[in-house]
Formats: C-alpha cells, structure tokens, sequence
C-alpha cells in the first residue's frame, strides 16, 4: 500500500472535515492509502502547554511520516493570507528531510477553509506551496476538467481544494466543496502511483 499523507492544523473543525474528504478521495484509488495526521498548537510562553498526544482526532504528525509517504496533502485555515502558525511552525523543522531530498520528486496538494468568499483562500495555498517547492514536490492542483470547479458558489480553486466556513465556523462543506476535495485526493493519490513511489509494507 501507498500511503498519502494527510497532514492538516484545525482550529474550529473546518479544516478537519475537509481533510477527511481529501482522504476519502486517496483512498478511491486502488493501492493507496490515507493517513490523517496534524499538528500541535504553539504558544507564546516558553513552557509546553500541548500534550505530547492529542486528546481526540487525529495523531501528531512526525518527521518520519513525511519521509515514507508517496504524497503528501497539506491543510490549514487562512490567517491574514497565511498559513496558520502551527503547520509554518512544523514545517520550519522539516529541514533534516530537506538536507537529504527526501520529499523530492513526491507529488503533494494543498487544501483550505476560510470564513469568507475573499478570506485569503489562494494566497493561503500558494503560502503552502512555497515550502513544499523548497523540498523539491510536484505541486498538484485542480484542473478546470472538474464541473465543480466553474460551479462551486463557496469554495474551490485550481490551487487546491477550499471550504468556506462562515463566521461563526458552522457552514458545513457543500456538494461542491466536498466533490473537489475527494477529486483533489483521488488525483494526488492516482499520480504518486503513476509515479511510482516507493510503496511502505503494508
């Protein structure tokens, strides 16, 4: 079996249950399995206030869960046009993986949530991109071959599957939304076959 990873930071939900989406669009292609995985909040005091496991969901993502993956799907919410902090954070210590090219030549796609239709959704994935360019992935998007595409009134985008949220966090992924996620998943996970990464024991 291939694994995909599917690596996300949550903070109300939004991004959680798109990343569950993506997962079950990898796990429509024959081979390839999803591994959801986050990552923990930082602070700003110097003690740890996370737990080293988290309390429910997924699993804290590792170095080494990076290295044996086929693909890699990253998500996170939009902060001002960004990435959220935690997933910057996590991926500002991926540099041993950087040094020895162990990311390069494996596909990977970025996914989002914002409250708003103009919250920062494209700059967000593009902020994502950039370190994955840095260690050598295959960016992956959205062609305009998916109908959801041109018909999506939330969320959507060549760059990457996206969600919008609402203000107050409680609009759940629509019909469109949830379609180019799993499109988005079932694509990341269809070319690392093509590819032919190196597949883990299953």
């Amino acid at each position: 079996m291939q694994d995909v990873l599917v690596l996300y930071y949550s903070h109300g939900g939004a991004v959680r249950e798109l990343a569950r989406w993506v997962a079950h669009g990898v796990e429509r292609v024959p081979g390839a399995r999803a591994k959801l995985r986050t990552v923990p909040r930082v602070s700003t005091v110097v003690e740890a206030v996370e737990p080293s496991v988290p309390d429910a969901g997924a699993p804290y993502c590792e170095l080494s869960d990076l290295e044996s993956c086929a693909a890699l799907a990253l998500g996170s919410p939009t902060r001002f046009g960004n990435m959220a902090a935690p997933l910057k954070y996590f991926l500002d210590g991926t540099s041993p993986l950087w040094l020895r090219g162990a990311l390069a030549g494996k596909p990977a796609a970025v996914f989002t949530s914002t409250a708003t239709p103009h919250g920062g959704q494209e700059t967000t994935l593009l902020s994502m991109m950039l370190p994955l360019l840095h260690h050598g992935m295959l960016i992956v998007g959205l062609p305009y071959t998916e109908p959801g595409l041109s018909a999506t009134r939330g969320g959507g985008t060549p760059y990457g599957a996206s969600h919008v949220s609402g203000s107050a966090d409680d609009r759940p992924v629509d019909a469109d939304e949830k379609q180019l996620a799993i499109a988005l998943g079932e694509r990341l996970a269809g070319i690392a076959r093509k590819l032919g990464a190196p597949e883990r024991a299953a």
